[in-house]
């Protein structure tokens, strides 16, 4: 009787088991396809929101030395952004003390001592760089975004190694220009390895080189060094000339006090 029952188990197990198909997500062309790859590597940007929140200390250092030391802390939900600056030589150096930059998902906001600054030019200036930092740490993840259209450039050759090139430029909803990224994707690992891109809201569209190392943390592929300079739409550098941007001492899920955003 025993075996009889584990033979009428056995065969209701085999009958219940489906087969779980995994979905592709549709895609653009190959080269959305190869930035969906790279986000498998990298993790997405859903995996930072399960993630909640980043606090890390953030190094941006130019050619002539000159930096900004800040401990940044982002809410991956509505990409809320604070920065508490240690030093601050190239952003904003002629407002001198302790300085606080945030964005609480609908103002930016800039404190020296504690006390608000209003001036539009300061306002101007902490808003380019609240977006920009809070997307050069979560870029790649971020490029799964609506909005983003994709080619395929095909194959080039970088110091004898081969990558496939990926052009992304980003729908602009009143036909104002936007920027433009050539990544270069590492076919052997599916990551970025290096892209250009320009600036448009400073008036760069001559393209920039940025070349990138990364780190795993809690699973996710973070650019923790880049560093970038002058190039062609070749990738070939200009100057000797590089900006650093160093990210160090990462944390994730700190439970920020969303409070710690508003001014």
């Amino acid at each position: 009787m025993l075996l009889a029952a584990c033979g009428n188990k056995e065969a209701k197990t085999k009958e219940t088991i489906k087969t779980v198909e995994v979905k592709m997500p549709e895609f653009q062309n190959k080269g959305h396809e190869l930035v969906y790859k790279m986000t498998q590597e990298t993790g997405s940007y859903q995996d930072l929101l399960n993630l909640k929140d980043i606090v890390f200390n953030y190094t941006y250092r130019t050619p002539d030395q000159k930096e900004d030391i800040s401990i940044e802390s982002y809410i991956f939900d509505g990409e809320l952004s604070h920065g508490t600056y240690l030093k601050h030589e190239r952003t904003l150096p002629d407002l001198k003390g302790k300085m606080q930059q945030g964005y609480n998902g609908k103002d930016f906001w800039l404190k020296i001592d504690g006390q608000e600054i209003t001036d539009s030019t300061a306002i101007a200036s902490v808003t380019f760089t609240r977006k920009t930092n809070f997307y050069w740490l979560a870029m790649m993840q971020k490029l799964l975004d609506p909005g983003i259209n994709y080619e395929h450039l095909g194959q080039d050759s970088v110091d004898g190694e081969i990558y496939e090139m990926v052009k992304i430029t980003f729908t602009s909803s009143d036909d104002v220009a936007t920027d433009i990224y050539h990544l270069y994707i590492n076919p052997k690992t599916h990551l970025v390895d290096q892209f250009l891109f320009t600036v448009v809201s400073k008036n760069v569209s001559d393209p920039l080189l940025m070349r990138v190392e990364y780190e795993n943390i809690e699973g996710i592929l973070l650019m923790t060094y880049r560093k970038y300079t002058k190039s062609d739409w070749e990738a070939n550098e200009i100057n000797d000339a590089w900006v650093e941007e160093i990210t160090k001492d990462i944390k994730f899920n700190q439970n920020l006090d969303r409070a710690l955003f508003n001014n």
